[in-house]
């Protein structure tokens, strides 16, 4: 499930902002990482999940990116 809007993080203190950014790298991993699965894999089921999983953290990541 990915974030679908940014949110108002404006407000954060330093160790918030870091654990935010921590988070946002986290899911720009994840994104790659089921981008190589999906590449990888002969099942069409499995790569449509995998495909989606990708796009999902990379549509969080994205948000959050834009919320700070």
């Amino acid at each position: 499930m990915a974030l679908k809007n940014t949110i108002n993080l404006g407000n954060l203190n330093q160790q918030e902002l870091q654990s935010v950014r921590h988070i946002i790298g986290e899911h720009q991993t994840m994104a790659s990482k089921m981008d190589f699965y999906s590449n990888q894999c002969q099942d069409q089921q499995l790569k449509q999940l995998f495909k989606q999983s990708g796009q999902d953290a990379q549509t969080t990541a994205t948000n959050l990116l834009n919320s700070l």
